[in-house]
């Protein structure tokens, strides 16, 4: 693997900015400094541009098996990387789900051979699968997807018992999508026979709505509590389900941790006027009294982690009437520029970009060597130009569906270079195919 010098950095780590070069060997951070004159195979003159650890995103979907005319992990981790994240976690609702341990381990067969990012996968329960769930290697995997709502397939986890036994049982880190069914299903019901087929996208989080939320979240909460659970309820889409959260403690020390989408830090409910199906998420996009309450929680720490969800389905499937069109849609390309447009927006400083969305997935999952930028640490960065203006347009989007919530939209910023377990992957728009991610592993106890 070449050597790599960069020069004339401005690095953004721990809560600081400061001036500097990064010499990187054999994929690891070898020498932080200033004006360090190690011999490389490629240096990079930073020319005074922003230097970030590379984005862990910990909740993607990149649809394979089964689901590859929407996605797969090779086109999804090429979006990544081209979006300056280095690493993900994807979701185990494929086709067939992945609730056993040869199904998750084919899984990472597949990303060893064509992802271009770091990875790893979580493993998925059902109302029946502990006994697969706890042979699950806490090291080599994430954790456990409990989805307590709708999924695909037959992952819908709404058994109390079911419950419970897993959360007193494994002693994985669980991670949770939040969202009671029988309220959801009482709503829909409500809303069909008030509109029948005029039921559109403005409705949808009147039908997943914020109460259904708060009951399922508040339930993950109380197990969790009362089980001493490991937990991590993902994608928070309400202000009342912030009263959850604690921000007292350090994160290394939580026990319940939270996530925010980049979706609901975006966009609120009047928004689907203009974007309709193409921001239907579940979660769903609520009011902007939400979108306020959840920047807040990431500022004051409620909130840890910064996400994206990315859940392709293809423009015809989203084009769909509102009860037929899918939830979800591509955002891993573009979610570091989402932040630094808030940034610019001077909603979010860059320092806390790289501690929401670098530096807290390591702690949060505990992952080795990585989410910052330290000697003896795999180099996973990424080089941002914040002058450099960049419109969305279907020509330059990379995941498989070709559409994205954000097309027509100019970026004030550009990423430039993505570097990934010290492969040079992506510069200027070309990418180095030569090397593949690495698989994470973890530093736990269980």
């Amino acid at each position: 693997m070449p050597s790599i010098l960069i020069k004339n950095a401005q690095i953004v780590n721990e809560n600081r900015i400061q001036g500097g070069d990064v010499y990187i060997k054999r994929g690891l951070i070898r020498k932080l400094g200033s004006q360090l004159d190690m011999r490389a195979d490629i240096e990079i003159n930073a020319g005074g541009r922003y230097l970030l650890p590379g984005l862990i995103d910990d909740q993607v979907h990149f649809r394979e098996p089964g689901l590859t005319h929407k996605a797969d992990i090779y086109n999804e981790s090429r979006a990544a990387v081209a979006g300056g994240v280095t690493s993900f976690m994807e979701m185990p609702n494929t086709i067939p789900n992945t609730v056993t341990q040869e199904l998750l381990e084919r899984k990472y067969a597949t990303a060893a051979a064509t992802s271009l990012a770091n990875y790893s996968f979580y493993m998925g329960a059902t109302n029946n699968n502990l006994d697969e769930v706890l042979k699950t290697d806490a090291r080599s995997v994430c954790g456990v997807k409990v989805f307590m709502g709708s999924s695909t397939g037959n992952m819908l986890v709404d058994n109390y018992n079911s419950l419970e036994r897993l959360f007193s049982s494994t002693p994985l880190l669980i991670a949770t999508h939040c969202e009671d069914e029988a309220t959801i299903q009482n709503n829909l019901r409500f809303f069909r026979e008030k509109y029948g087929d005029s039921i559109d996208a403005s409705m949808h989080p009147l039908i997943r709505s914020a109460n259904a939320c708060y009951k399922s979240s508040s339930l993950a909460v109380e197990l969790a509590t009362k089980h001493s659970t490991r937990l991590h309820i993902l994608h928070i889409s309400t202000k009342r389900e912030l009263e959850l959260f604690d921000n007292s403690l350090p994160l290394a020390d939580k026990k319940i941790t939270a996530e925010a989408c980049i979706h609901h830090l975006w966009f609120n409910d009047g928004d689907y006027q203009e974007k309709g199906n193409l921001i239907k998420w579940n979660p769903a996009v609520k009011t902007k009294e939400d979108q306020q309450a959840i920047l807040e929680a990431v500022l004051n720490g409620c909130i840890d982690v910064i996400a994206t969800d990315h859940a392709p389905h293809t423009f015809e499937e989203k084009m769909l009437p509102y009860i037929q069109a899918p939830s979800g849609g591509p955002l891993v390309q573009h979610s570091l520029q989402v932040l630094l447009e808030m940034h610019a927006q001077k909603k979010l400083l860059l320092e806390q970009i790289a501690e929401k969305a670098a530096h807290n997935p390591a702690i949060c999952f505990g992952i080795e060597k990585r989410g910052f930028i330290r000697e003896g640490y795999w180099a996973d960065l990424v080089l941002v130009d914040l002058t450099k203006k960049q419109r969305v347009e279907k020509s330059n989007i990379l995941s498989k569906c070709k559409w994205s919530p954000f097309e027509s939209y100019e970026f004030n910023s550009a990423i430039t270079h993505t570097i990934v377990s010290g492969n040079l992957v992506y510069n200027n728009g070309v990418f180095n195919e030569s090397k593949r991610g690495e698989r994470l592993f973890f530093n736990r106890d269980a």
